[in-house]
């Protein structure tokens, strides 16, 4: 269903995650996804898999939410997976047919895909839903900040990325509130093949692109009656503020690293 997606969704706590500076999240995120490349062998995969549970325990969020967020991802997952376990060879052989084979190693890398993607979507999940999207924001404007000097549009930029990451949920809700009605018109979304389901869903695409220039229209002229010019001399309402488990973070994470490269094979 639209509304269970929940990619840019922000759910309020006062976790020891959601009280982490944003940029500790982001910086943490992005090296997790670095770092998980190190993996190669059953020891170093539970490493990471106990650092991504216990980062989620420390969240309080449900893991359903992370659950949720693997399944708009499952096919391109398994479909990974079964690129790597038929056309990776090496060890014992359990099925060959043609350029098709099954083999113990392929096996085994494909295990490691499947993991490799769980955890990253699972760590990327962690940090939309314990950030709030304009924290997302002021954090990304921060790093980025060195570019300035070779005049990229940082600000612009991360104001891009926060006004995707706060409508992208909207958007889904307003196709589930269209999708509804058209199912109390008789329309089934669920029937006939892939040709017919494309065309269901066609119905659904210009009242979802009238509502989402609505509301790029609104957006503009509530920002416009705010004064707003852009990036230069503004001032921040909101002052990132680095503390101590912020570091302590940091630290964990390159523990993290040397206990892989020393289970490393």
């Amino acid at each position: 269903m639209m509304n269970k997606l929940i990619l840019g969704r922000y759910i309020p706590g006062d976790s020891f995650i959601h009280t982490l500076d944003p940029r500790a999240k982001l910086i943490a995120s992005f090296y997790f996804i670095g770092i998980i490349f190190l993996a190669n062998n059953w020891q170093t995969y539970v490493v990471l898999a106990a650092f991504t549970f216990f980062a989620i325990f420390l969240s309080k969020v449900n893991l359903g939410f992370f659950i949720r967020g693997v399944r708009p991802l499952l096919w391109l997952i398994l479909f990974t997976v079964a690129l790597q376990v038929l056309f990776t060879r090496g060890g014992a052989t359990y099925f060959e047919w043609g350029i098709f084979s099954i083999t113990e190693f392929g096996v085994i890398n494909g295990l490691f895909i499947f993991c490799r993607f769980v955890l990253i979507i699972f760590m990327s999940t962690l940090l939309t839903l314990t950030t709030p999207p304009l924290d997302l924001s002021d954090a990304i404007e921060y790093l980025l900040r060195p570019l300035k000097a070779v005049r990229f549009p940082v600000h612009e930029i991360s104001l891009m990325l926060s006004i995707a990451l706060r409508f992208v949920p909207t958007l889904m809700d307003e196709t589930e509130k269209i999708m509804n009605a058209q199912r109390a018109r008789g329309v089934d979304f669920g029937e006939g093949n892939l040709i017919q389901k494309m065309k269901a869903v066609v119905p659904l695409l210009i009242p979802l692109f009238v509502s989402s220039f609505n509301r790029a229209e609104d957006l503009a002229t509530a920002m416009e009656a705010r004064g707003y010019q852009g990036g230069e001399g503004r001032t921040k309402y909101r002052v990132l503020e680095w503390h101590l488990k912020d570091s302590f973070v940091m630290i964990a994470f390159t523990l993290m690293t040397v206990l892989l490269v020393y289970l490393r094979a």
